[in-house]
């Protein structure tokens, strides 16, 4: 059953990080509601449509989900079933933006408290996300315009750099938590998503009825503010 879109204020006048911050709490105490068995069943239904998201791709960059995060599992290893080459975060010393592949969710160990299981295997450097086709990325909230709110340590942000140009990047949320009423606050170095996994299905943000939706949304409420401004 699809829950209700999570409510975030709008965060003018704040700095940032510091709005998303405040936002990142809002969204996990949401997250935090879900049972175990949601997960899990919302898990499949992600490597579902995921795999049909990147059906063209050879080489997929993605990430191994960790506590209340889109359940990732079942899509790597649906990927790696169908032959596909899997890149997963190794974030070694200092969150060192290097890569592992994949091979078996067996084969993935925490390094470290806190940080999500790795692949075992060779390391690889940022610059071997240029052999990805797609990237699917985790994400606390995604707006219109495709920023994404992520944990706070920029790690995507920072090697999406190193991607080939044109390489479209997934973001995977649950449905309620793409956000139609505000734009997310955004960060010189913040990198859009270009299309939304979720449980129930993918789409393109360019042209989406999302998109359309959630502008037409925020013009109505700005409409007041607006002949306020305009009166005598």
């Amino acid at each position: 059953m699809q829950r209700p879109q999570i409510s975030l204020p709008r965060t003018d006048g704040y700095e940032a990080e510091d709005a998303k911050q405040m936002l990142r709490q809002l969204v996990r105490t949401a997250r935090a509601h879900r049972s175990e068995r949601a997960r899990l069943l919302a898990g499949a239904r992600f490597a579902e449509h995921g795999l049909e998201a990147v059906s063209h791709a050879r080489c997929v960059a993605a990430y191994v989900s960790q506590g209340n995060e889109p359940r990732s599992y079942e899509l790597l290893e649906a990927l790696h079933q169908r032959g596909v080459r899997v890149l997963l975060p190794v974030l070694g010393p200092g969150l060192a933006r290097t890569w592992g592949v994949y091979t078996s969710a067996a084969d993935l160990q925490v390094r470290a408290p806190g940080r999500p299981p790795e692949p075992g295997g060779e390391v690889l450097p940022a610059e071997t996300i240029s052999e990805a086709d797609a990237v699917v990325a985790p994400a606390l909230a995604i707006d219109a315009a495709g920023t994404r709110l992520g944990q706070g340590g920029g790690w995507y942000d920072r090697v999406l750099k190193h991607a080939r140009p044109g390489t479209p990047v997934f973001g995977m949320v649950y449905g309620e938590e793409l956000i139609r009423d505000v734009f997310l606050p955004v960060a010189e170095h913040d990198v859009p998503v270009d299309a939304v996994i979720t449980p129930d299905h993918w789409f393109l943000l360019e042209g989406s009825v999302f998109q359309a939706q959630s502008l037409g949304e925020q013009a109505e409420a700005l409409t007041p503010f607006a002949d306020e401004r305009t009166e005598p």
